[in-house]
């Protein structure tokens, strides 16, 4: 693309919001961002990712560590720090790309290129989803997506001045049980192409 282009997706636990993110920057020819930005991240500070992972969009144990001014001793919240610093830095560098999760839509939200995104889904649509991927029953299911999506909500609300997944700060919201996957990819991707052009034309 010719514009610089940042598309931040988030999504609800077994909404397909991911496997939607990934369509879409392979589609329009983007590069794609997601927990694999570890291996960067950890290839700089010279140490393993496994060392990182467990930190990855997780919210800080507020009894176990504390924070005087800026300084903090979670490792959660100095991962976010160093995450957020790497989007920019990528946003600074004219970079096009695809972002799934880690407050992006927040840490972006002042630059005109970025299109927001919020993917949910219905219930069962989603249940049935994350049972057939991860072999699970219905009860093992609802666990994991409560338990997921409690983890991004907190975290999300830990560095943001607004809720996750409250429609009035994204851009679009929609809900991807209809349409599945791929339909939803293509009606995103209509919708950013018709954003990208409308964006150049101011």
């Amino acid at each position: 693309m010719a514009k610089q282009t940042i598309i931040s997706i988030s999504r609800e636990f077994g909404s397909g919001g991911h496997e939607i993110a990934e369509k879409i920057a392979k589609s329009l020819g983007l590069k794609f961002y997601d927990r694999s930005m570890l291996d960067e991240i950890a290839n700089n500070m010279n140490v393993k990712v496994e060392v990182l992972e467990k930190y990855d969009e997780a919210p800080r144990n507020f009894l176990l560590t504390r924070r005087i001014g800026t300084h903090t001793n979670s490792m959660a919240e100095i991962l976010a720090e160093i995450q957020f610093d790497f989007i920019k830095e990528k946003a600074d560098d004219g970079e096009s790309f695809v972002i799934v999760g880690r407050c992006a839509e927040t840490v972006l939200k002042d630059y005109d290129c970025l299109i927001s995104i919020f993917i949910n889904g219905e219930k069962q649509h989603k249940l049935e989803r994350v049972k057939e991927k991860y072999s699970l029953s219905e009860i093992e299911a609802q666990a994991k997506m409560a338990r997921h999506d409690k983890k991004r909500k907190l975290y999300h609300n830990r560095h943001s001045d607004y809720k996750w997944g409250d429609s009035r700060y994204y851009d679009l919201c929609i809900n991807s049980s209809p349409l599945g996957v791929d339909g939803t990819a293509h009606a995103l991707e209509y919708y950013i192409k018709e954003r990208i052009e409308a964006y150049g034309q101011t």
